[in-house]
């Protein structure tokens, strides 16, 4: 199994690059491509809510995520069964954003031509596709207030790691490779279960290491200018979505590790897509 400072360090990573730079006024709009391909300049919506509001939206053609492209965590994911079957894309909103509005938001991005035109899903066979036509959308506000990685410490103190850092075996009734930090993530029976608390298992931090352990990223802070506190200011919702015959998106098939995040960032007014689809991944060469 991959080390414990293996899994850290590359959570960590993508915790981190999912966190792009601000970009100036003029950059926003060069990078800024419409659903047909066009270049055109964002514009700011009238920042006054109203309960007619539709959020409208542009993929962001050239925004590029350096953790998905480079090799060492190409192979890391090729190992284990997520690489080809993952994918993060970016799009802005010219409207205002507040967490009360999350419901809508998502509604209007499944339906928005653009996201339909450009938004990734994997079909049964494997293969990329685009999104189909959505009756209904689900989701889940995910709390992301623990920004650091002090929440695994337990996991340190509990016979879960080997001085090494190498996780330790284990026997389990059904999967014949198994080992105590997935005995921890998955079996509430586990001895080890309850070193993490409730609450902390639904941060996105907790979630999204929980993905890489599994197999098969983000937040943006801002800090106070008079309490030098670091907040979250990114809204992170797990989401999913119908067609006329059933669950859509992000497959047809539920499994704890397929999955998708919307993460909102209202100021620069970008969303970011992560997505995952279980299943066997691409271990061809990179």
């Amino acid at each position: 199994p991959p080390s414990w400072r293996t899994l850290l360090t590359l959570q960590g990573s993508t915790y981190r690059q999912l966190d792009p730079p601000i970009l100036s006024a003029a950059s926003s709009a060069r990078s800024t491509t419409c659903c047909h391909g066009n270049p055109r300049p964002t514009i700011m919506a009238d920042e006054k809510l109203s309960f007619e509001q539709t959020f409208t939206f542009r993929t962001l053609s050239t925004k590029t995520f350096q953790f998905i492209h480079n090799p060492k965590t190409a192979r890391l994911l090729m190992k284990w069964s997520m690489f080809g079957r993952t994918a993060v894309q970016a799009f802005n909103f010219d409207q205002f954003f507040q967490p009360y509005k999350s419901k809508d938001f998502v509604w209007n991005f499944f339906q928005d031509p653009c996201v339909k035109n450009n938004l990734k899903v994997l079909d049964r066979s494997g293969s990329w596709t685009l999104l189909g036509d959505i009756t209904h959308v689900n989701l889940e506000a995910v709390p992301c207030t623990k920004m650091s990685v002090d929440i695994f410490d337990p996991i340190f103190s509990n016979g879960i790691l080997r001085p090494s850092g190498d996780i330790i075996k284990c026997y389990h009734e059904v999967y014949p490779d198994f080992d105590e930090l997935r005995m921890l993530l998955l079996e509430e029976e586990s001895e080890h279960y309850h070193i993490i608390s409730p609450s902390d298992r639904q941060e996105f931090l907790f979630r999204l290491f929980k993905h890489m352990v599994l197999g098969g990223e983000l937040c943006h802070v801002q800090k106070d200018p008079e309490t030098k506190e670091i907040s979250v200011v990114t809204t992170v919702l797990k989401v999913s979505a119908h067609d006329d015959t059933g669950l859509y998106y992000p497959s047809s098939t539920e499994h704890e590790q397929t999955f998708a995040y919307l993460c909102i960032d209202p100021f620069k007014r970008h969303v970011y897509v992560f997505y995952h689809a279980f299943g066997i991944g691409d271990f061809s060469a990179i």
